[in-house]
Order: C-alpha cells, then sequence, then structure tokens
C-alpha cells in the first residue's frame, strides 16, 4: 500500500512541486490545503500517513497546524517546509512535534529522503 500524503502550502505552485515529486516515488497524495486551519481540518477527514507542512501562511501558520493536529493524533507525522533563513522557526517546529523540515527550492532526493524517514 502507497503511504498517503496531505500537502500544505499556501502556494499552488510549491503544492505541485512536492505532488510531482511524490507522485514519481509512488506517493500518494491524498489532499493539499492551503492554509493552516484547512490542513487541520483536512487531517481529522483524511487521516493521512504523513504531511508536508509550510510554516509560513495565512488564516494559520504550520507551526500552531502542528500543534493542533499533535493535540488531536499526538502520533502524527508531519514535515515542515521552510524558505531559507527561518532557522528560528523550524527549531521551534521540531520542538513541537516536527519530523524533519525540508527547505526550499525542494530537492527531489532530499524531499523523498525525508518522507521516508519519518514513515519508517
Amino acid at each position: 500500500m502507497s503511504n498517503r500524503i496531505l500537502i500544505v502550502d499556501d502556494a499552488a505552485f510549491m503544492r505541485m512541486m512536492i505532488k510531482d515529486i511524490l507522485s514519481k516515488n509512488g506517493f500518494e497524495v491524498v489532499g493539499e490545503a492551503q492554509d493552516g486551519a484547512q490542513a487541520v481540518q483536512m487531517y481529522q477527514e483524511l487521516t493521512p500517513d504523513l504531511v508536508t507542512m509550510d510554516i509560513t501562511m495565512p488564516e494559520m501558520d504550520g507551526l500552531s497546524a502542528l500543534k493542533k493536529i499533535r493535540e488531536t493524533n499526538p502520533e502524527a507525522k508531519i514535515i515542515m517546509c521552510s524558505a531559507m533563513g527561518q532557522q528560528a522557526m523550524v527549531i521551534d517546529a521540531i520542538q513541537a512535534g516536527a519530523k524533519d523540515f525540508i527547505v526550499k527550492p525542494f530537492q527531489a532526493d532530499r524531499v523523498i529522503e525525508a518522507i521516508q524517514k519519518a514513515l519508517d
């Protein structure tokens, strides 16, 4: 069974890039959310195996969404995505329970490595 992944990013272009990388590597993208509030709702509905979560988004940022999802499911596997220079936020995310983080612009091999590591 392929692993089911929810992609969360406010930029459609970024979601498309991740989706492309995941699809080519045999992962199933079960949903896409464009902000943290939508991500929390979709997580409950879809119960994906893993979430890729952008940090900076409107409505609710990725860090808040990460905490909300982990309140309802402490086992949730979430990988944060951030642009360069957001190290402090990345540290906060890891402390809040994120499994890993990947830096934009995405490198396919790094994305797959982070996801496989988080799912093991």
